[in-house]
Formats: C-alpha cells, sequence, structure tokens
C-alpha cells in the first residue's frame, strides 16, 4: 500500500539502507539521506541546503517533478536600506538614488537574519538603492550563489546577456526588475525637504500628502494608486512563482510593500495607513495552500533557520508516510 501510495504521488520507491542511510528513487532520479553528525542539513540536487536541529542529513539529486511533497515556500519582503535622501530628509519617490554607507551595512545586516531561508527567485524594484539591497543580501546567504539581474528589454540585451554554462546558470539566481515595483511617485515633492515642505504648506496638508490612502501629492500617486500597480504585479508575476514553489525574495520601498502587504494580510485602507516599516528590516512570511503567513522579522539566522528546519521536516514526514503509511 504505502510503495503504490509512492508511485501514484512521486512516481518512485524508497528503499532503507543498513550503513548508508535512506535511499529514495524518484523516476529516473534518487535521493538518499545520510546522517551527518549534529545538524539537520538537507542539500538538494542544485545545492540547496537547509539546516538545525540535532541530526544532519544530506539529500542528492532530490526530484525536480512538479509534485512536491513539501507544500510550503517563503516570501520574505525588505524595504530597501537607507538612501542618500532619506540621510538628507527629502521626498526620494521614484528619484534613483543610492544607498548611503549606513544603507549599506542594514542590506548586509537583512542578508545576515535570512541567509538560512532558501532564495529561488528575486524580484525588485527599478531602482538602484532597492536593486543594491538585494544584492548585498544575497552576499550573505549561505547558499553562495549568485544574483544576476535580467535583461529581457529588448532582443539584443537578451542575446547580449545570455549565460552559456548551464553549471553557472545552476550557481545563480535570476533577479527580475519592474518599474511598478518602485516607490510611490511624490510628484512635485520629490526632492524637497520634508520639515520645510511642512512649514510652507502647513503640516496637516503634507500629513494628508503622505499618510492618505486616496489623496495624492500635487502630480503625484496617492498610495492607492501606489497599490493599485504594486498588488496587480504581485499577483500576475510573483503569485504564480510562489504556486509552482518558488521561494521569493522581493527588495523595494516603503509604499510599494505597504500595498503588497495590504494584499497579504488583508488590510483595510485606514489600517495600512498606519503601517510602518523600517529600512532593512526583512518579513518572513510562509505561503501554504494558498494563503500567506506571517512569520514576522527574524533577528537572526538562528530564528530564521526554524523556517528551514521545518521544512525539512515536513519533507522528511511525507517521504516515511508514503513509504510505511501513518504510525
Amino acid at each position: 500500500m504505502a510503495n503504490a501510495m509512492l508511485q501514484q504521488t512521486v512516481g518512485g520507491t524508497l528503499q532503507l539502507l543498513s550503513n548508508s542511510g535512506t535511499h529514495c528513487n524518484f523516476g529516473n532520479r534518487s535521493v538518499r539521506l545520510l546522517p551527518k553528525g549534529f545538524k539537520l542539513e538537507v542539500e538538494f540536487s542544485k545545492r540547496g541546503i537547509y539546516s538545525s536541529g540535532k541530526t544532519k542529513f544530506n539529500v542528492i539529486q532530490a526530484s525536480t517533478s512538479q509534485t512536491s511533497v513539501v507544500d510550503e515556500v517563503a516570501l520574505i519582503l525588505i524595504r530597501h536600506g537607507e538612501s542618500l535622501w532619506n540621510e538628507k530628509n527629502l521626498f526620494t519617490g521614484c528619484v534613483d538614488v543610492p544607498l548611503t554607507n549606513k544603507g549599506v551595512e542594514e542590506a548586509i545586516e537583512a542578508g545576515h537574519r535570512i541567509s538560512n531561508i532558501p532564495v529561488d527567485m528575486i524580484y525588485t524594484s527599478s531602482l538602484i538603492r532597492a536593486q543594491m539591497t538585494a544584492m548585498l543580501a544575497m552576499t550573505q546567504h549561505r547558499r553562495k550563489k549568485v544574483p544576476i539581474i535580467l535583461h529581457n528589454e529588448d532582443e539584443r540585451a537578451r542575446a547580449w546577456s545570455k549565460i552559456y554554462s548551464e553549471d553557472t546558470i545552476e550557481q545563480s539566481i535570476p533577479v527580475i526588475t519592474s518599474w511598478k515595483l518602485n516607490e510611490r511617485m511624490y510628484g512635485e515633492l520629490q526632492g524637497l525637504n520634508k520639515q520645510e515642505t511642512a512649514d510652507k504648506f502647513g503640516h496637516e496638508k503634507v500629513h494628508e500628502w503622505r499618510r492618505s490612502f486616496d489623496i495624492p501629492p500635487p502630480s503625484g500617486e496617492s498610495l492607492e494608486m501606489c497599490a493599485q500597480r504594486a498588488v496587480a504585479y504581485f499577483r500576475d508575476n510573483i503569485e504564480p512563482q510562489l504556486l509552482s514553489g518558488k521561494n521569493i525574495l522581493i527588495s523595494a520601498h516603503g509604499n510599494s510593500l505597504r500595498s503588497i502587504i495590504m494584499y497579504l494580510d488583508k488590510l483595510t485602507s485606514q489600517e495600512v495607513i498606519t503601517l510602518e516599516l523600517s529600512t532593512g528590516i526583512p518579513m518572513l512570511y510562509i505561503f501554504k495552500e494558498g494563503k500567506f503567513i506571517r512569520r514576522g522579522s527574524p533577528v537572526a539566522p538562528t530564528e530564521a533557520g526554524v523556517y528551514a528546519y521545518t521544512r525539512v521536516c515536513n519533507f522528511l514526514s511525507a517521504l516515511l508516510l508514503i513509504c510505511h503509511g501513518p504510525v
């Protein structure tokens, strides 16, 4: 019965080996679980590794079938690190401003916090501060894969940026950029000092422009307008990747991320305007059975490792269940 279940589920078999761990065959691929020390580590055919716990395993050549025994994936949101105009207290909006030294440090610290969480794809805005944050964060990731920005603007861009080594592709993470994840466009406020603008137009008026849901600044976007493009992009492009089993990192901006969180957490227009996101602080969601579950912000790799450990436990439990039945 167990073997029949396994054949129906993933088209393979599993065999317990005396001294070499547990060996599984899935179609023309195999999985081998090897006990190795004091951590729980799973290594997939694409060299993905997850660790925590008291026992360590390697999984070699895991099935790449679309059917997976692990039914949850990670979604990480990071607001970019401090930019030069954040430091100067200027309205930035869609002006393309780089990070400060503090912003670079924040991005690296964000990467340290998420270093144990798997990342298969990265989405960023078209602005350099969000792209820098994602790239710097991934330098701290334990899988050491290289984030590579995809250039799909036209045929020549695609041809000139093509990678011809399959091994190199295996050790890379695609980075997709879109202006639809850009910060809210602040119109005629962009480049103005926030305090001086409040002194000129009045604190109430500037607060209304900044914190209302549907009132835009002169020639700019309201949060509602920003949400329309950001959420539509998330639903059309990012959510399908989550459904396919990809772990996703989004590096973007205060208002585009507030918009996405409004969608994920089903916030009202009144609730979202009070939501504050600090620069460089990652937020972890689990996408499971079509639902987004907020896990909060991991403060250290060991906390982020709890998610990795949960994935491994789910994977191993599923293997045991389909081979031996319920206990």
